[in-house]
């Protein structure tokens, strides 16, 4: 049965990541991943399948980042199938998040998300962030398997606060991505991620406006 499965996996994994969450939130979690796994049959909303994969490579990958997590408002771009942004949601009950798609389909689902598991912090946009009202700043933005980070900083970069961060989740550090930021941005800080259950490289760049100093802190 995958409910004892991901049970099993999601306590372990939050042990490993020395999270402590309420048993009410893990079982959103999990009621967020039976969904996922639902959804994914007709709406390819992700390209995990495997049962055994899926607390590890969307869970636990996405609560990796909660630690860095201290704005009280995020927005998460590309949030395809929920990845960061509703596993954090539920882990921050208290800080607000938006998530922003431009395919019509995964923002139903994400709606759907939202209705089913009660979210109140929450807010669905589908749309470009590119067409996004700049009025509206955001001190963090994550992007999870998004697109490339000199794309990430000119789609979104209107919308981040002066002294904003976005939060970057890649796999291998990617050294071409960071040599072609644009003139003005810069990685802030670099932070190799730990996955519980997960063998692949995994990083988070904290990337911001370009403060004069070139060099950047390596994360342990």
């Amino acid at each position: 049965m995958n409910d004892v499965l991901w049970q099993r996996q999601l306590a372990q994994g939050l042990a490993d990541l020395e999270l402590e969450l309420d048993d009410a939130s893990q079982q959103q979690l999990l009621a967020f991943l039976a969904l996922l796994n639902k959804w994914n049959r007709a709406y390819n909303l992700t390209a995990v399948r495997e049962s055994r994969e899926m607390v590890s490579r969307q869970l636990l990958d996405s609560l990796s980042i909660l630690p860095f997590v201290t704005a009280e408002h995020l927005l998460d771009v590309g949030a395809g199938g929920g990845l960061p942004g509703i596993p954090l949601a539920i882990a921050l009950p208290h800080k607000r998040f938006t998530l922003l798609d431009s395919n019509s389909k995964k923002t139903r689902f994400l709606t759907q998300c939202v209705l089913e598991l009660g979210l109140k912090n929450v807010d669905i946009i589908h749309g470009r962030a590119e067409s996004c009202d700049p009025a509206i700043q955001y001190r963090q933005i994550s992007s999870r398997a998004f697109t490339a980070l000199d794309n990430l900083v000119a789609w979104c970069g209107h919308l981040l606060a002066d002294e904003g961060e976005f939060l970057a989740m890649k796999g291998q550090f990617p050294d071409d991505e960071v040599a072609a930021l644009p003139s003005g941005w810069q990685v802030k800080s670099r932070h190799p991620l730990s996955v519980p259950g997960s063998d692949g490289d995994r990083h988070l760049l904290v990337i911001g406006r370009d403060s004069g100093h070139k060099n950047f802190k390596t994360g342990g």
